[in-house]
């Protein structure tokens, strides 16, 4: 016999200290830091989600009849649409031009994170089904008045099993440096044509004769004056590139820091003495994710090597699987970052707009499946019938 599904409490809690750390991290496990309880913490304690930001902690936490701790998600009522990167302000505007409204909508993430990994966290040696938490989150979506529940940058067997249970799934690509089992940077580098091969020595070089000193900070090494210095890198890019004010807050860089320790990775340029830019990643069991970046100078190919290149050397070294170097950037393929899916999974209470979605994201995924093909093709690396 089937034994008997637990009787399952919800609760909603606004801030991550409601729960149990320990709780929570056995069901995150330990691979993704961006699902961890210390990376949700310092984003709550920096004042970086919460408060007036539009991202408002709405956690998910499933308990047994005993009280304990089976499963939880990492959700927030959302009042905007920004920090997700997987874009639905089409859909915000549709729904509000019928008349109805899409905020607030309820988002289970990382927040400013675009790192795909696990969202519907499930203690290990629990039977609990993915349906179970399909429908928990259904629920607090009813509950609090939201429009929608959307898990963004999911794994794919997550998608799919909140596909069985009725959600719309969206397809999208982000580019991976896959490790085949390197010795060293110059293994990879055989790997690839040769005119390739020789473009990125090109820009190793280049990058290293600008005269900065390139350095690999991790834990204890970025003390207070690295983290001051990287807080105006990341203002930097947002303002340069959004032109907006940071997500994230001065005061979340030392208590990440601080929080996850040797597993904060911090490549860093100096130029006399002072630091000036900067690449910032975090490491899990299988890969080095990298996250933000900014510089006060311009230099050739500096982008690429702090935030490409010193991140394959550190992966091979430490002999992880792979590198995830973030969202966007077709520019990384000829840099040996491959295009790969990502996922995330939506629930729409609106019966009218959730159709309109279905045949938006029907005719969208096979234009998806196509251009993730076509990148493909602008591989790097040689071919097997392909001589050096």
């Amino acid at each position: 016999m089937d034994e008997a599904p637990p009787e399952l409490t919800l609760s909603l809690l606004p801030r991550i200290a409601d729960v149990a750390a320990a709780d929570w991290d056995a069901c995150a496990g330990g691979g993704n830091p961006f699902v961890s309880h210390a990376f949700l913490h310092a984003l709550e304690e920096s004042g970086s989600v919460g408060g007036r930001t539009g991202w408002l902690p709405q956690h998910a936490v499933l308990r047994d009849a005993a009280g304990r701790v089976l499963a939880c998600a990492p959700m927030y009522v959302k009042l905007h649409s920004r920090g997700e990167y997987v874009f639905d302000a089409g859909w915000a505007d549709a729904l509000e031009r019928a008349g109805g409204q899409y905020y607030p909508k309820l988002q289970v993430a990382s927040p400013f994170s675009p790192v795909p990994g696990p969202r519907l966290l499930i203690r290990e040696g629990c039977a609990l089904p993915t349906a179970a938490m399909a429908a928990a989150l259904e629920q607090a979506m009813t509950a609090l008045r939201c429009s929608s529940v959307h898990v963004t940058f999911c794994e794919a067997q997550e998608a799919a099993a909140l596909a069985e249970a009725g959600w719309l799934t969206r397809l999208g690509v982000q580019f991976h440096w896959q490790n085949a089992g390197y010795g060293c940077f110059d293994d990879f580098l055989g790997a690839m044509a040769s005119r390739k091969r020789k473009q990125v020595r090109r820009e190793r070089r280049d990058a290293a004769l600008s005269g900065f000193v390139l350095k690999t900070l991790r834990g204890h090494e970025i003390t207070p004056r690295y983290w001051d210095a990287f807080h105006r890198f990341y203002q930097d890019t947002t303002d340069r590139k959004w032109g907006r004010s940071a997500y994230l807050k001065p005061r979340f860089w030392p208590l990440l820091g601080e929080a996850l320790g040797e597993n904060v990775v911090l490549m860093v340029a100096e130029q006399d003495g002072e630091p000036v830019a900067g690449a910032l990643n975090l490491l899990g069991q299988e890969a080095l994710y990298g996250r933000n970046w900014g510089t006060l100078v311009e230099a050739p190919f500096l982008h690429f090597e702090l935030c490409y290149y010193m991140a394959i050397d550190f992966a091979i070294e430490h002999g992880l699987r792979r590198v995830e170097a973030g969202a966007q950037g077709e520019h990384k393929i000829q840099r040996g970052y491959m295009p790969v899916p990502t996922w995330s999974a939506h629930r729409i209470a609106h019966r009218g707009l959730e159709r309109g979605v279905a045949e938006y994201l029907a005719a969208e995924r096979p234009a998806m499946e196509r251009e993730i093909a076509g990148l493909a093709e602008l591989s790097p690396f040689r071919k097997s019938c392909e001589a050096d």
